[in-house]
């Protein structure tokens, strides 16, 4: 009997990233994340899951980000009862990110219900941070490159790049392996080391977030620099919108040098995000996953003032410019980014710098795609600050390095899966697979279930 894999998220988003695995009557689940984005999607959280949780052997998660592992909570408290698999960093950051989740759940749902914005009464939150504190029980650590087996299936990880603990996934299910890239990180990433070369595989599924574009060659920090300078000196106040693991952390690299050099002014920078304070303190941990020497490391935290609590946040919104305030959340779906965006957002003299993908339906992606008026809290918010996007401080691989990553295989897959892109760009890549490397890629249907086979392809 062949192995089956199901398409059970990410195949029409960036988001809600799961895929069950199906071999010899066990049932493996590699990622479980949220969906976000468009109301559409976000409602699919709240759906029963397509599966019994408690039918599941397994989950193995590729890394922390919330569209791969933003849904555990909840399939623990609806019954998953197996391990979570994921390397030592990704377990770490976890801790973070799942505990963050919950509590924004809650508070989402209290301000709902106190501000009558829900239809429903009284307003719930999709998990709690003590679900989420729950399902964190669950986590087993591994390292790279050390097979481990899950219900019997064979499993490895190798660096990904992306973020902290990245990794792509090899299942080895029923004679045939099945490699999932999770988010596959840049050869060029100031931050983080390149991800590992294709290895052969039978079955191939790839993430298409930049399918359809190429990063822009420009140089990110010159442009973040002129940014910055142009903004303070004129007293108004740069806001980046981060995400508290992995871009908060290149940002903060980025303005570090930027100083040292006095390419920028010497202007106060707080890093008002206490997931990423603490996510800081992990990556110090693993120096052999990235590119920063301990020295310089250290100088790049030092030149913030490190917000954490919630007056701290509140006063930065009283205290003007000139100021760099780097806060998440990356796509302005929540957070303390907020709280600034509704402070500094309504004067021309500031500046809104997105850094990274803004997934359809988010608030990032409107103010990307020209719109100026935003709702936050309940309130239509009018955007006069300028607004300005840096593409290129992305940490996915873009169309031609996802093309030239699978060029490194020892032979074609016998088929290969675009997911993890909107449709336009996945659509993208897959003629670009096609006609640079002669492979024939597809793009699943949601909930799409196909055989997983052992050879090249025919």
């Amino acid at each position: 009997m062949n192995a089956a894999l199901t398409f059970l998220g990410a195949t029409d988003t960036v988001t809600g990233s799961r895929y069950l695995v199906e071999t010899d009557g066990r049932r493996i689940l590699v990622d479980c994340g949220l969906f976000q984005g468009y109301k559409v999607l976000r409602e699919r959280n709240w759906k029963p899951f397509p599966l019994e949780p408690a039918s599941i052997d397994a989950v193995v998660v590729s890394h922390a980000h919330l569209d791969h592992t933003g849904y555990l909570p909840a399939l623990v408290r609806d019954g998953f009862r197996g391990r979570i698999h994921a390397t030592r960093g990704t377990s770490e950051l976890s801790r973070l990110v799942l505990r963050d989740s919950g509590r924004l759940q809650e508070e989402q749902a209290s301000f709902a219900a106190r501000h009558h914005t829900s239809k429903h009464s009284p307003p719930q939150p999709l998990y709690t941070e003590q679900d989420a504190a729950i399902a964190l029980e669950r986590f087993e650590p591994h390292p790279f490159d050390e097979p481990f087996t899950v219900a019997g299936v064979p499993v490895r990880f190798v660096p990904a790049g992306h973020i902290l603990g990245a990794a792509q996934v090899l299942v080895d299910a029923d004679g045939a392996r099945i490699h999932f890239t999770g988010d596959l990180g840049r050869v060029d990433d100031p931050l983080m080391r390149p991800p590992r070369a294709l290895e052969e595989t039978d079955t191939l599924v790839c993430e298409s977030t930049y399918g359809d574009r190429i990063h822009p060659g420009s140089d990110a920090e010159a442009q973040l620099g002129a940014i910055v300078t142009d903004v303070c000196r004129r007293g108004g106040v740069v806001v980046l919108p981060a995400f508290a693991v992995g871009r908060a952390e290149t940002l903060l690299l980025h303005l570090s040098r930027l100083m040292a050099s006095g390419r920028i002014p010497e202007v106060p920078i707080f890093l008002n995000s206490p997931m990423a304070v603490d996510a800081s303190e992990i990556y110090a941990r693993y120096p052999e996953e990235h590119r920063i020497p301990p020295a310089e490391f250290t100088a790049m935290y030092r030149l913030a003032t490190l917000v954490r609590t919630v007056d701290d946040s509140k006063l930065l919104n009283l205290r003007g410019g000139p100021a760099v305030i780097i806060s998440a959340s990356g796509m302005l779906e929540g957070g303390r980014v907020l709280h600034h965006l509704v402070a500094y957002g309504t004067d021309p003299r500031n500046a809104i710098v997105l850094t990274g993908f803004q997934a359809g339906g988010t608030r990032g992606a409107a103010l990307q795609r020209g719109e100026r008026v935003l709702r936050i809290f309940g309130r239509d918010i009018h955007i006069a600050a300028q607004v300005h996007t840096l593409d290129m401080l992305s940490a996915h691989a873009d169309a031609r390095q996802i093309v030239e990553w699978m060029s490194t295989a020892p032979r074609a897959p016998r088929s290969v899966y675009l997911t993890h892109g909107e449709p336009d760009a996945s659509d993208a890549l897959r003629k670009r697979v096609r006609q640079a490397l002669g492979w024939e890629a597809r793009v699943p249907e949601f909930g799409e279930t196909v055989s997983v086979t052992a050879g090249t392809a025919s």
